[in-house]
């Protein structure tokens, strides 16, 4: 599945976020949650975080920066299975890691979504909209 779009749920008093509907069916067996870059979380379909854990495997342990990258990925990961009525529970540490309260955003990102906090990902997407403006075939 490509998971494009963005979406603005919003966590309940328990944490638990409502899966975009039409990401629900595709995730009904689980995903995995995950610190990402820029503090915001990543929702992976689990054979998507198999591969991503795999490529980190294929990294040397000398490697310092993929040493500090596995351990930021995994040790915020938890694996989550949405309930019927299609939430997650997003642990504690994660949504203060990213900031979040109850407004999020959701934003599709290929093979796997992103969690942000309203105001990160408006500062975000305002750092980022001129340089993507500018790309070029360099």
């Amino acid at each position: 599945m490509r998971f494009m779009g963005t979406f603005t749920p919003k966590l309940d008093e328990k944490g638990r976020l409502f899966l975009p509907a039409k990401y629900r069916d595709v995730l009904a067996e689980g995903v995995v949650v995950t610190r990402g870059q820029e503090h915001c979380l990543v929702v992976w379909p689990p054979e998507v975080f198999d591969r991503e854990s795999e490529r980190q495997a294929e990294q040397p342990l000398t490697n310092k920066g993929a040493r500090a990258y596995a351990r930021m990925l995994f040790s915020g990961g938890d694996e989550v299975v949405p309930d019927k009525q299609g939430r997650i529970g997003i642990p504690a540490v994660l949504r203060e890691y990213a900031s979040l309260e109850r407004e999020v955003v959701v934003i599709g990102v290929r093979d796997r979504f992103e969690i942000w906090n309203p105001t990160s990902w408006r500062d975000y997407q305002e750092a980022e909209l001129a340089a993507f403006a500018e790309l070029d075939d360099e």
